[in-house]
């Protein structure tokens, strides 16, 4: 197979441009670093389509390594002809290669195996030629055999059918077309264990979709519901039309002897051993297409939660609910250092709201808190009643937001965080989480494992390897799109830089804390095992703010430098004039030469993306592009679930997107669900394609259900 052609007419993109990217990830480049510094020679592929490209070079390899393991052992046995050589080297998946494959496989002992080991393969062959001129136990006689167990005709003869049902189980063309039937015209069926049973697979109790429509997320309801043992499930084929298809390109003749035989020899062939597995491959084939789907979702949602704004500039008082514990809390200054830990007990069984009230009056006066970040966990309702009622007393502006703590607690609990704070216990390290989460949440996201994160559906049912690794590659695309402070990231943050693993995100920490400052970006050539090519990879992702070179706070890659220094002579400026305010000479200058990148490309022997991009990080130097996102809410009232009623409009933030909906926080700590149906009066296919996680958006409460705490909500004409 041309693996090249075969992705360039998958991504529909050139076939020079795939060339590049492969090129470029042999030689050891990330998909980053490919994304943001080798445009010219990719066609400026993005992130995505090199992820993509990257998945299906691994596949596609992996399958021309399958290919080459079936061929020898086929040769080794002596039966490749060049027509089966021919549809190997022709096959385009793993599975046609394995259908190809089965009757060479070596087996274990099965049904056929034995009958051929007691001489029954000739009788076979015999029936099969349905050259029969008399009944077949007349010929099935001559090989009774007691010494090798067949001890009669009628034995002999089940013993030939076993063969042929294997003969016929092990033909590819056969399971090649059962399988796209049964995909095109099977159902996927389930039903209740026990009808009676009470449970939230209620909807599958009697249940059947088409095979080749039904929706990833039931897909997933169902295999969960099965796993559960509260349901049944199986694929139900078009048995009739499968068998005919056998019939016709196995019955050649019409013989009487042979072709009852023969009939009983398919359906045996089909229901014994053709059916389970082609069951099996598309329970497979439909979990794999759903959970893709969902980690696609998942991902995005991630996505979008890691590049939530950051509040810079203002003290957070995180605080963690709890009741019997009591809510802990921990001040936060600008820079992320926790300045104090306190436990107040304001919520049952103690209930020293007053006593707690005075203790958070001191805290708030002492450290001029700008902002309470409340997790949304365990007592968190109670907790906001206590927050409101404060504010009202206070004698400064305080507001405050809840904060999605999921994995706050995973946080708290790990190796990372017992290192980050030794001093700290489980409770204070998770309220300083909750309120860096608030002020940078990147950065503190990072610690957490993406599957603790709590932005997904049916994370815990998936392939958990494909799942994880798909996550890190969302949270690694998402550090490097941002660029990360070289003197103020922690390694678990470094760690997600292109080009830098998990000991030299280490080695720069330390670096950092022995020599100080970092003061440009070569000094990164000084951190140990950071050698050349890890410094070409990570280098344009970190940012130096107030070092020698104002370069090195952008993302302009050093080996650019002097093509941009160029620039900046050509146009009149210095590296001094960088970041000066927008209605300066410089940035006007730079307007200017921008409108016409394609003769100053040439002029300056550079490739016009890169220059286009060079301009861009001129004229916003160090710019976060996360300022782009919608800001959080800042509350200073709150409202309950009692307070809804049908037809109130309100504003929200979206905190899960699903296939079938948005889950949107209006702070009543019950997140309320925007039905696809209700997202929009224009047909979309998924909710990500109109909303995402953090968004800001207009809702109306369209129903109410306090017993199930369910809110119903929608977005048109809000």
């Amino acid at each position: 197979m041309d693996i090249i052609s075969k992705i360039t007419e998958e991504l529909g993109v050139k076939k020079s441009q795939v060339e590049a990217a492969v090129k470029l990830i042999d030689e050891g480049n990330t998909i980053p670093f490919i994304a943001r510094y080798r445009k010219e020679a990719t066609g400026a592929l993005n992130d995505e389509q090199l992820r993509a490209l990257d998945e299906r070079l691994t596949y596609l390899r992996n399958l021309e390594e399958k290919k080459e393991q079936v061929l020898q052992s086929i040769e080794e046995q002596g039966k490749l002809d060049d027509e089966l050589k021919a549809k190997i080297e022709a096959a385009t998946t793993l599975v046609a290669v394995e259908d190809l494959y089965r009757p060479y496989r070596p087996k274990k002992k099965t049904r056929a195996s034995v009958a051929k080991e007691r001489g029954l393969e000739a009788l076979a062959t015999y029936i099969w030629m349905q050259d029969a001129k008399s009944p077949l136990e007349d010929e099935a006689s001559k090989y009774v055999n007691p010494e090798k167990e067949v001890a009669d005709a009628k034995e002999a003869i089940q013993g030939a059918k076993d063969i042929l049902a294997e003969l016929i189980s092990d033909e590819a063309d056969y399971r090649t077309y059962i399988r796209k039937t049964t995909w095109n015209e099977g159902s996927l069926i389930s039903n209740a264990k026990d009808g009676s049973a009470e449970s939230v697979y209620e909807m599958y109790y009697e249940f059947a979709e088409a095979v080749a429509k039904i929706a990833g997320h039931r897909v997933l309801a169902i295999n969960r519901g099965e796993k559960e043992k509260i349901l049944n499930v199986k694929v139900e084929a078009p048995v009739e039309k499968i068998l005919n298809y056998l019939e016709k390109h196995i019955i050649k003749k019409d013989n009487e002897y042979t072709t009852p035989v023969l009939k009983e020899v398919i359906a045996d062939s089909y229901d014994r051993l053709i059916a389970p597995s082609i069951e099996r491959d598309i329970r497979n084939e439909l979990t794999e297409k759903a959970e893709d789907g969902a980690i696609g979702v998942f991902g995005k949602n991630l996505t979008q939660l890691l590049l939530q704004p950051p509040i810079a500039g203002k003290t957070v008082l995180g605080w963690d609910p709890a009741f019997r514990t009591g809510c802990k809390l921990a001040v936060v200054d600008s820079t992320g250092k926790v300045l104090d830990t306190k436990v107040i007990y304001p919520t049952a069984p103690q209930n020293k709201v007053d006593e707690a009230k005075a203790e958070l009056k001191k805290i708030i006066k002492k450290y001029n808190v700008d902002l309470i970040s409340l997790g949304n966990g365990t007592a968190s309702r109670e907790s906001e009643q206590v927050i409101v009622d404060l504010i009202k007393e206070l004698d400064r502006p305080v507001q405050y937001v809840i904060v999605n703590e999921a994995g706050a607690s995973v946080y708290s609990a790990s190796k990372l965080a017992t290192e980050e704070f030794p001093q700290f216990d489980v409770g204070q390290r998770s309220a300083a989480s909750i309120a860096r989460r608030l002020q940078d949440p990147l950065a503190e996201l990072v610690k957490i494992d993406p599957k603790s994160i709590g932005v997904g559906q049916y994370q815990h049912d998936m392939n958990q390897k494909k799942l994880g690794e798909s996550l890190h590659d969302v949270v690694e695309d998402s550090v490097n799109k941002v660029g990360i402070d070289l003197n103020t990231a922690s390694a678990p943050l470094l760690e997600y830089v292109s080009g830098i693993s998990k000991p030299i995100a280490k080695n720069i920490v330390d670096y950092r804390e022995k020599n100080g400052r970092f003061t440009n970006r070569k000094q990164l050539l000084s951190v140990d095992k950071l050698g050349p090519k890890a410094y070409e990879q990570c280098a344009g992702f970190l940012r130096v703010r107030g070092g020698d070179n104002p370069l090195d706070n952008t993302g302009v890659h050093p080996e650019s430098y002097a093509v941009t220094e160029k620039l900046l002579n050509k146009i009149g400026l210095s590296l001094s004039d960088i970041g000066k305010d927008k209605d300066d000479s410089a940035a006007a200058a730079l307007m200017l030469y921008k409108k016409d990148t394609g003769k100053l490309a040439k002029d300056l022997d550079v490739g016009e993306i890169t220059l286009q991009d060079i301009f861009k990080e001129l004229e916003k130097p160090g710019r976060d592009p996360r300022e782009d996102m919608p800001k959080p809410i800042l509350k200073s009232d709150v409202m309950s679930m009692e307070d809804l009623k049908p037809g109130m409009k309100l504003k929200g933030t979206i905190r899960n997107v699903i296939d079938f909906g948005a889950f949107v926080d209006i702070g009543v700590h019950q997140d309320g669900l925007v039905h696809i149906s209700q997202i929009t009066d224009k047909y979309i296919k998924h909710p990500l394609d109109v909303v995402s996680v953090g968004d800001i958006v207009d809702v109306t409460v369209l129903s109410v259900d306090l017993q199930k705490k369910r809110i119903a909500l929608t977005m048109k004409n809000s």
